[in-house]
């Protein structure tokens, strides 16, 4: 499923992380986000009834948005999500398990990793691409060293304290793609705001891919 990755990142090489999302909100602010240029969403499991809002966003947006789940910990949730509808796994960790339950469904997966041992290891497992994170312990020099051994064909995604400001250096460095989460999308946040932040960070990665 890399190939399917790929094809969103070239539309826009943003994941939206809409941590604490609540059923109720998960519409508006999803349309927000689509309005602004995001074609990627992601909503984390550990948020209030995250498998409603994934259903609720992939009966809306589906046909255009790809939408699944973050902080995926076990493959039997890898399932619940696709009943739901979901199309995208991400992890926090190298769950081989989880890996290979996102693979037999067809699914984006996307496992997280710290070390270049640990990228490796998700990527024999099949995983679409590798969530760099946390990006905050990772510095765009130290990407610069996975990507000189991790085969340009596998996307590496920083997540964990990405900005507008601190894109630049990473995507320079290897990176083919963000997760955004607290730049974002925060519970309480305006939809105004979120709109606002949406736009400012589309913005950004699309200068970005108009420099390659």
């Amino acid at each position: 499923m890399t190939s399917v990755l790929n094809e969103y990142l070239n539309d826009l090489p943003l994941i939206a992380i809409l941590r604490g999302i609540t059923p109720e909100d998960c519409e508006a602010v999803t349309e927000a986000l689509f309005a602004a240029g995001f074609r990627m969403v992601e909503v984390p499991l550990n948020s209030p009834q995250a498998l409603r809002s994934i259903e609720c966003i992939a009966h809306q947006f589906g046909d255009v948005i790809l939408v699944g789940a973050g902080t995926v910990l076990a493959p039997e949730q890898v399932h619940q999500v696709r009943e739901k509808g979901g199309r995208l796994i991400v992890a926090p960790n190298t769950n081989l398990p989880v890996i290979q339950a996102g693979v037999e469904a067809e699914m984006v997966t996307i496992p997280g990793a710290a070390t270049p041992t640990e990228a490796f290891a998700g990527i024999q497992a099949g995983a679409s691409g590798v969530k760099v994170f946390p990006a905050e312990a990772i510095a765009p020099q130290v990407l610069a060293s996975w990507r000189a051994v991790i085969p340009d064909t596998v996307p590496l995604l920083p997540v964990g304290g990405i900005n507008s400001h601190n894109m630049s250096d990473y995507w320079q460095a290897g990176a083919a793609g963000f997760g955004i989460g607290g730049a974002l999308y925060k519970l309480g946040k305006s939809l105004g705001d979120i709109s606002a932040s949406a736009t400012k960070l589309v913005w950004s990665a699309t200068s970005l891919t108009k420099t390659m």
